[in-house]
C-alpha cells in the first residue's frame, strides 16, 4: 500500500498529535545523533513538548553549545554592523564623487563656452581669469618646449661642425701623405738614373788587364 504524502498543517486530534511528536521527536533525535557521528559536528538540539516538557540531545555540553551559539551570534551581530557602517561611508563616498564629477562637467562645459546662460557677470569675469591663466600657463609652456629644442638643435649643429672639422683635418693629412710618397718615388728614380755607368771614351780605347 503506498503510503500518503502527510499535509502540513496542525493536526486536530490530541491523541494523533501526541503519537506523531513521540514518533518524529525520536526520529529527530537519531538523526541528529547520526550527524554529529558520521560528520564530526558539535550538535544540539532541544524540543519542549505542547505540556512544556524538555527533550534534548548534545554531542558534548548542551551549555558550550549554547554559549558558542550566542558568542557567534554576537560575533555576526558586530560584524554586520561593521558592514552596515562601511557601506553607509561607502555610500557617502559615491554621493560626494558624483557631486565633484558633475561640478567638474558643468566647470568644463563653461571652459569650452557651453552652458553660460545662468552665469553672472561676475562667474564670467572669474572665468575670464582663469582662461587667461591657463592661457599663459600653456604659453610658458610652449615657450619652455622651443626653448629646449633650440639648445638640442644648437648642440647637434656644433656635434657636425667638429665631425667635419675632424674630417678635413683627416682628409688633409692623407693628401699631405700621399704627397710626400710621391715625392720620395722620384727622388729615388732621380738617384737611380745618376747611378747608370756609361761606356763613352773619347779617343782610342784603352787596353785593359
Amino acid at each position: 500500500m503506498v503510503r500518503g504524502k502527510t499535509q502540513m498543517k496542525r493536526i486536530e486530534n490530541e491523541t494523533s498529535r501526541q503519537v506523531t511528536f513521540s514518533k518524529r521527536r525520536n526520529g529527530l533525535l537519531k538523526k541528529a545523533f547520526e550527524l554529529s557521528v558520521l560528520c564530526d559536528a558539535e550538535v544540539a538540539l532541544m524540543v519542549f513538548s505542547t505540556r512544556g516538557k524538555l527533550y534534548e540531545f548534545s554531542s558534548s555540553s548542551i551549555n558550550k553549545t549554547v554559549e558558542r551559539y550566542q558568542k557567534k551570534v554576537k560575533d555576526l551581530s558586530h560584524n554586520t554592523n561593521g558592514i552596515q557602517e562601511n557601506t553607509q561611508h561607502v555610500m557617502e563616498g559615491d554621493i560626494s564623487m558624483a557631486k565633484k564629477i558633475e561640478h567638474l562637467e558643468v566647470s568644463k562645459r563653461m571652459l569650452l563656452g557651453e552652458g553660460l546662460g545662468t552665469c553672472c557677470i561676475n562667474d564670467l569675469q572669474q572665468l575670464e581669469k582663469q582662461l587667461e591663466r591657463s592661457l599663459n600657463k600653456i604659453r610658458a609652456k610652449k615657450s619652455q618646449l622651443f626653448k629646449e629644442k633650440i639648445e638640442k638643435l644648437r648642440e647637434e649643429e656644433k656635434c657636425l661642425l667638429d665631425e667635419n672639422r675632424r674630417l678635413q683635418e683627416q682628409c688633409k693629412i692623407e693628401k699631405q701623405q700621399s704627397l710626400s710618397k710621391q715625392d720620395l718615388e722620384l727622388v729615388g728614380e732621380i738617384r737611380s738614373e745618376e747611378e747608370v755607368e756609361t761606356e763613352l771614351f773619347i779617343g782610342p780605347p784603352e787596353r785593359r788587364s
